[in-house]
């Protein structure tokens, strides 16, 4: 379950359109329902609070207005490359840190191809 302090991105009919960041989750006076306040990341900032079952925090499809939506917390990625921190522990001679910076060769793409989509794209293309 997300909970307060993570980023989650937000879906409107299985596209993402916003970055929130949760503010606060309170208990509902219903049983497994909560008010979740999210700050929206995006100008002009704002905060808005919806009231949520414990599933649909959990990244479950609810619909909102008759669309569908879905909240899902995104975990940080790995660090690029020269990024790697040497915590100053150990004495194998800085062996942990090239093991890392190896791995992080192998394992991240160069180029994640991803696209980014605008929340005023989307309000575009629906008024069309």
């Amino acid at each position: 379950m997300a909970k307060e302090n993570d980023v989650v991105l937000i879906y409107l009919e299985n596209t993402p359109v916003s970055f929130a960041r949760v503010e606060n989750i309170e208990p509902d006076v219903k049983k497994d329902w909560y008010h979740i306040t999210l700050l929206m990341l995006q100008l002009p900032l704002e905060t808005v609070t919806w009231t949520l079952k414990d599933l649909y925090i959990n990244g479950e499809e609810f619909f909102m207005g008759g669309k569908a939506m879905r909240i899902e917390v995104v975990e940080s990625p790995l660090p690029l490359e020269g990024e790697v921190k040497d915590s100053g522990e150990g004495t194998n001679g800085g062996q942990e840190g090239a093991d890392q910076k190896e791995y992080l060769k192998k394992e991240r793409p160069s180029n994640s191809g991803g696209n980014v989509i605008s929340l005023a794209d989307v309000r575009a293309r629906k008024k069309k």
